[in-house]
């Protein structure tokens, strides 16, 4: 008999009371209605969506690509060169991440890249021409195919990822290419989610690391407006999109809290760094023929005649889109985070200082303690 009672349960048994314990919020269904299931230590073992994101290899699309794969998502990042796409492999668990080569040109590649997803990212764009690549060619033509193979496929939702000041009215042939986009893309598949995010600030931004550097070369005294917008709000933005079909054929403009100069912004990066950085302006009509020319020959990225021009347009909102306000989402201010992304350009002797505002936040303690003395 006590053999008998200490004998292992049968496997089924096993299994039963193995359910039992497991709890309800493990297990998470999506809007499709499949499930996700969470183990321990926030792996994923069951994917929900199956998300495809162009653009990946670029500044916002590791954001992006990061917050699907670690929510479940199965993400298919079409690449075009293979050294671009290594920082993504650990964004999520291991066969979360799917790469596909693919060429903007070749339809067929961009169909094999969507034909199973049921949402699409559509993060390309260049902010200077090549030989190789014009601004109609991935603003426009690029983002046509795309969409053609969106609405080939049935595919739930497309997110097409704009740019502020987005309009073919305008004088800068960046801001008339991506408003060209849009417009083809609205036209192919009229339920897409166009998104225009301000300029972004991160790790790897070109804004707070450009006027960092040793010398920055501009055209309008650093006068040029508009509302810096955190490259993680922008991700953590794109993924909730993803689960509020509300947002379809939606128009969103994602910025900031705070409208800035760029010569403030060189004021706060200045004060964070320690450092008095040269800002350097040339006239227009000087600039922007030097520019082009170098941008034509050079074969490394440089300043084009289209960033030139872009320097004299400020931020205009369109007051008719939705915000972050729509998604639930606060944005947060670009000088309350200087210091996590500039820290590495400060002197040695001035490396461990504290961020620029809680300096500025004791000083003005003291200051007022001062008076209070007197």
């Amino acid at each position: 008999m006590g053999a008998r009672a200490l004998a292992p349960a049968p496997a089924s048994a096993r299994v039963r009371l193995h359910m039992q314990k497991r709890n309800i919020q493990d297990v998470h269904i999506t809007r499709t209605g499949k499930p996700i299931l969470k183990v321990q230590g926030g792996r994923s073992s069951l994917g929900g969506h199956t998300a495809t994101v162009f653009g990946a290899t670029g500044f916002l699309g590791r954001y992006i690509v990061n917050r699907l794969a670690r929510s479940g998502c199965t993400v298919v990042v079409p690449y075009r060169e293979e050294m671009t796409k290594r920082h993504l492999k650990p964004t999520g668990d291991l066969g979360r991440i799917v790469f596909l080569e693919y060429d903007l040109r070749n339809t067929q590649s961009i169909e094999e890249s969507v034909r199973h997803s049921d949402v699409v990212y559509n993060l390309v764009g260049r902010d200077y021409p090549t030989k190789n690549f014009s601004f109609e060619d991935v603003h426009v033509d690029g983002a046509e195919r795309i969409a053609e193979a969106v609405a080939k496929y049935d595919v739930d939702r497309f997110i097409h990822v704009s740019s502020y000041n987005a309009s073919e009215d305008s004088p800068s042939e960046f801001f008339r290419t991506k408003g060209w986009g849009e417009r083809v893309v609205r036209s192919i598949f009229p339920e897409t989610t166009i998104v225009r995010p301000a300029p972004m600030f991160g790790f790897e931004d070109r804004l707070l690391h450009r006027l960092a550097g040793v010398t920055n070369i501009t055209s309008n005294h650093m006068q040029e407006k508009y509302w810096p917008v955190h490259v993680i709000d922008v991700g953590m933005a794109l993924e909730r999109m993803l689960y509020d079909d509300n947002t379809a054929s939606q128009t969103f403009e994602l910025y900031g809290p705070k409208q800035y100069s760029t010569a403030e912004i060189a004021e706060l990066v200045n004060r964070e760094i320690v450092r008095k950085r040269r800002h350097i302006n040339v006239p227009k009509f000087l600039l922007k023929p030097v520019a082009y020319y170098m941008n034509k020959f050079l074969w490394w990225p440089t300043l084009s005649a289209d960033q030139v021009e872009r320097e004299f347009i400020d931020q205009q909102i369109d007051p008719t889109a939705k915000t972050f306000k729509d998604l639930g989402i606060e944005p947060v201010d670009i000088s309350t985070l200087t210091f996590h992304y500039l820290q590495g350009y400060r002197p040695s002797q001035y490396y461990d200082l504290p961020p620029a505002t809680e300096r500025e936040r004791r000083e003005e303690k003291k200051y007022l303690h001062v008076l209070d003395d007197q």
